[in-house]
């Protein structure tokens, strides 16, 4: 988007190398224990020795995944907001921002609890895969969306905690979540022998108690500040601004996961085995991402302050040192991947064939932190900027070569096709991504 808003104080500053270190590294240890509940979820239920159970927990949580970051928005909308409040030095709109978000979120999650045996159906027909992979994913979807509105809720908190550069107490919060979720899923589900069900409910309650944490934080802290009016709220302009901005982000959300839906789909029709070795897979996929999510949060705090506090050489110099330090940590993951990767597998899974199967196409898995670097590293500074409508087409843009590139490759080489169509897709996100930014830089201070 872009729009130009009300400037308060303009504070030009200096982005440095520490402060792209102090917001990513945070935010790198938090995004790290995500994988880490994942490879734990994996591992109760790789304890049972059944694929089908394996693949059944993969396919709800594509399924829950596609639904729940279509509301990514309640975090990246807020955070692009929130972070730009804060470069103008505008207190009330930074807890304006939060409350329309928090009113959203609770309102949505709500909603979803009410769908839950529509999406359950509907994932189930989706998916299509195996009797018994489709009843492991129905337990799972069916209790986990018991979450929805603490889930949505936590992502308007951390958003704002984010947009703000506090990722000492975002930290703090996913540590919480992160680690009731691994102690729960481990209790319920194999203590207490519930499975896969066990693990869903594991996450439910870690989202409850996360959000209780957070909201108890906020609570306390805007006590202390002058009290925003619902006036300013509820203001209709900047309802119509939040809601332009997240629509972009949900189509752009809602393309990423079908993308991922895809794959994993198309994982189901290759077969039980290879969709369970490309489940085990996609955790190194996602501690990838989960890798790079610092340097992206760090671009978004930084460029989202930069374009507050209408500071172009703040932006430019945020731009650069993220890339640089995205492609270091790049390349440091993908040979720590490399190094451990099949110690990794052998945890998660004690199934032979599996693990067979997984270490076949392993490479292709290590290799999307380099693949990936840009498209995470250009989300972040686009979202921070609010240029949420060149986001939203060059994600259409990349799943357009993602089908074509799936299609050209799946069909000839199989699930080697498969990954090499999902790393293009990667590679197309951030070269689409760089090409507009220096017009939209020019632009936004021509304004």
């Amino acid at each position: 988007m872009g729009q130009k808003l009300a400037v308060l104080d303009y504070k030009p500053f200096r982005v440095t190398n520490r402060q792209v270190l102090a917001m990513a590294i945070p935010m790198m240890i938090a995004s790290l224990t995500t994988p880490l509940v994942g490879l734990v979820d994996a591992f109760v239920v790789g304890q049972f020795g059944d694929a089908a159970l394996f693949g059944g927990l993969a396919a709800g949580a594509v399924v829950f995944d596609v639904i729940f970051v279509t509301f990514n928005f309640l975090r990246s909308g807020t955070f692009g907001l929130v972070a730009q409040a804060f470069g103008r030095s505008d207190d009330p709109e930074q807890q304006a921002v939060f409350l329309r978000a928090f009113v959203v979120a609770a309102l949505s999650g709500v909603f979803l609890v009410l769908l839950t045996p529509l999406i359950a159906a509907a994932g189930e027909w989706l998916m299509n895969a195996e009797p018994a992979i489709t009843a492991a994913m129905d337990i799972y979807i069916r209790v986990r969306l018991l979450s929805a509105p603490a889930a949505l809720i936590n992502y308007a908190i951390l958003g704002y905690l984010l947009g703000r550069g506090e990722t000492g107490v975002a930290l703090l919060l996913q540590v919480v979540l992160n680690g009731v979720n691994i102690a729960l899923s481990i209790l319920l589900g194999i203590y207490l022998g519930w499975g896969v069900a066990g693990i869903a409910a594991g996450t439910t309650g870690a989202e409850v108690a996360t959000m209780i944490a957070g909201m108890l934080i906020l609570i306390w802290r805007f006590r202390l500040m002058p009290r925003v009016s619902r006036r300013q709220t509820f203001d209709s302009a900047a309802i119509r601004c939040m809601f332009h901005l997240n629509g972009d982000i949900i189509i752009r959300s809602f393309v990423l996961m079908g993308a991922y839906f895809i794959f994993m789909r198309q994982s189901a029709q290759l077969g039980t085995l290879t969709l369970a070795a490309n489940a085990v897979l996609m955790h190194f996929l996602l501690f990838a991402e989960y890798f790079l999510g610092g340097i992206s949060s760090a671009a978004q705090q930084l460029v989202g302050r930069a374009i507050g506090a209408r500071d172009k050489t703040a932006l430019l110099r945020a731009v650069r040192l993220t890339a640089g330090w995205g492609f270091a940590i790049a390349g440091f993951a993908s040979i720590l991947a490399f190094t451990l990767g099949d110690y990794f597998v052998y945890a998660i899974t004690t199934a032979a064939d599996v693990h067979a199967e997984a270490a076949f196409y392993f490479p292709w898995a290590v290799l999307t932190a380099p693949s990936g670097v840009l498209a995470f590293q250009m989300n972040g500074v686009f979202v921070g900027a609010t240029w949420s409508r060149d986001m939203r087409d060059t994600m259409l843009l990349s799943f357009g070569v993602f089908i074509t590139a799936l299609f050209t490759f799946a069909q000839t080489f199989g699930n080697h096709g498969l990954w090499a169509a999902y790393h293009i897709f990667l590679l197309s996100r951030g070269i689409s991504l760089l090409l507009l930014l220096r017009r939209r830089v020019r632009i936004a201070f021509e304004e």
